[in-house]
């Protein structure tokens, strides 16, 4: 997003923390009330353009808003989407974009408070790495042809009892509804989003074998530094690795022989 959308999300991010912040609103019914939001608008081409016409006052739409879904959503969610259509936006698309992110954003927060955000942040990677590794599952989860329901119920087969429910519902509302993306592409959205919920940043470690608790320890404290930010370490195995370890951190990759010149870093840090 750029420009005015930008801001707009900006907004809408730190209002629905004021709100999950507040005892009486549930972070779980607002993920799944924003999720239809989402839907709809997603489905409704000529509802969203008038919703983010620029031309059109802004407490016109935001009553507009109120009208439509009134008595289909809580009074919270409805309040949270008049003033996402308050704003205004570069884009049409880009409300939907900011409702999509406001439902995972709120279903990460559940997850938080109740204490299983690491756990849904590790499993949304893990799920990403078995996906990548078998075209199989990734060409069922993607086939145009397969309807919602038979995705779902694929899902449920996979991840039930072995996922956090916000894991499941986070990956079954990307599966159902992609949006123009790649499943690689939002798995990876959800893994930055669940990161910054803890503001940490997300370094993908790839090593030729399994990292000790202390080798994690060291390059987690070595990567801070160099950062200026805690890390998340999402961990994987590959034998091929060249070097031993391959360390990405957004769009920068760091390769083996800078790896052990932080894991010297870190050694020096911890004597």
């Amino acid at each position: 997003m750029n420009g005015a959308s930008r801001e707009a999300l900006a907004a809408a991010r730190e209002r629905l923390d004021a709100l999950t912040d507040s005892t009486s609103a549930d972070a779980g019914t607002l993920a799944d009330e924003l999720a239809a939001v989402t839907a709809l608008l997603d489905r409704e081409v000529g509802l969203r353009r008038v919703l983010t016409d620029p031309a059109q006052a802004g407490e016109a739409k935001a009553q507009l808003a109120q009208r439509l879904l009134g008595g289909q959503v809580s009074g919270t969610t409805a309040d949270l989407v008049a003033g996402l259509v308050r704003s205004r936006w570069s884009q049409s698309r880009d409300l939907v974009d900011a409702l999509e992110e406001l439902a995972n954003i709120a279903d990460l927060t559940a997850a938080q408070k109740a204490g299983a955000l690491d756990d849904v942040e590790d499993e949304v990677f893990r799920f990403g790495r078995i996906v990548s590794s078998s075209t199989e599952l990734r060409a069922a989860l993607t086939d145009r042809k397969a309807t919602a329901p038979a995705k779902g119920e694929l899902l449920r087969s996979l991840l039930g009892g072995r996922a956090d429910a916000a894991t499941v519902r986070l990956v079954t509302r990307l599966v159902a509804a992609p949006r123009g993306r790649s499943l690689e592409a939002g798995l990876e959205s959800l893994s930055k989003l669940a990161a910054e919920r803890r503001d940490r940043v997300v370094a993908v470690v790839t090593s030729a074998v399994p990292l000790s608790d202390t080798q994690k320890r060291r390059l987690g404290a070595a990567l801070a530094k160099l950062y200026g930010r805690q890390m998340h370490l999402n961990l994987d195995v590959d034998p091929d690795v060249v070097g031993g370890i391959r360390v990405q951190v957004g769009d920068e990759v760091i390769n083996g022989s800078l790896a052990d010149r932080l894991e010297d870093a870190a050694r020096r840090m911890a004597s």
